[in-house]
C-alpha cells in the first residue's frame, strides 16, 4: 500500500536519523515519476528532512527556510498526507513549534513524524524489522559522518542542474556541452 522508498524514508527519519539519506531516498522516488505526476507532498517531506539536517548542523537560516517551505506544503497537501498515513494537522503543528524553537535559538532535537494510520504503523514496524532496526532512536550528535554527510558527496551534477534550471528561467538555451 505504501511505496517502499517512503517506508525507507521513515526508517531513516526515525531510527538512523540520517536526514541526508531521507532526502536522497525521496528525491529519487519523486524523480522516478513522470513530471506531470510528481506530487509536491514528497517535496514537503524532503524539506522536513533537509530542515532538520540543517538545524542539527547549526545552520539556523537553512533550517528556517526549509521548514517554512515544508510547512506551507503541509498546509496545502493535507489530504495527500492523510493518504500517506500521517496526521497532517499534528505535522503542521509540529513544524510550527519547531520553527518557533529555532526562532528562540533552541538547539536541535529529534522529532517523530505523526503516523496515525494503523496500516502505516504496521508497515513501518515491518520495515524496521526487515532492516533489523529498533522503531525509534534519537540523533547521535557525536556522529560526525552523519552530521556532515552532504559535504562528502560529489555535487557536480546538482550544480550543473541548478545552472541549467537558472538558464531556462532566464529564457536562455542551456549549454548542451555543460557537464551533467
Amino acid at each position: 500500500m505504501y511505496p517502499e522508498p517512503y517506508l525507507d524514508y521513515l526508517v531513516q527519519f526515525h531510527v538512523k536519523r540520517d536526514y541526508f539519506e531521507c532526502h536522497e531516498i525521496l528525491e529519487e522516488y519523486w524523480k522516478s515519476a513522470p513530471p506531470q505526476e510528481r506530487q509536491s507532498v514528497w517535496v514537503g517531506l524532503i524539506q522536513i528532512a533537509v530542515g532538520l539536517y540543517h538545524h542539527r548542523r547549526g545552520n539556523v537560516n537553512g533550517a528556517r527556510k526549509m521548514l517554512t517551505s515544508a510547512r506551507a506544503l503541509v498546509q496545502k497537501h493535507h489530504a495527500e498526507l492523510e493518504r500517506l498515513g500521517l496526521d497532517s494537522n499534528a505535522l503542521e503543528h509540529l513544524l510550527a513549534v519547531r520553527l518557533e524553537e529555532i526562532g528562540q535559538g533552541l538547539p536541535y532535537r529529534s522529532i517523530t513524524l505523526p503516523m496515525q494510520a494503523a496500516e502505516l504503523i504496521a508497515a513501518y514496524k515491518a520495515a524496521c524489522a526487515r532492516q533489523n532496526q529498533p522503531e525509534h532512536r534519537d540523533s547521535d550528535m557525536n556522529d560526525s559522518f552523519l552530521l556532515n554527510k552532504h559535504t562528502l558527496r560529489d555535487r557536480s551534477d546538482v550544480l550543473a542542474e541548478r545552472e541549467r534550471q537558472l538558464q531556462l528561467r532566464q529564457g536562455k538555451q542551456p549549454d548542451p556541452h555543460a557537464a551533467t
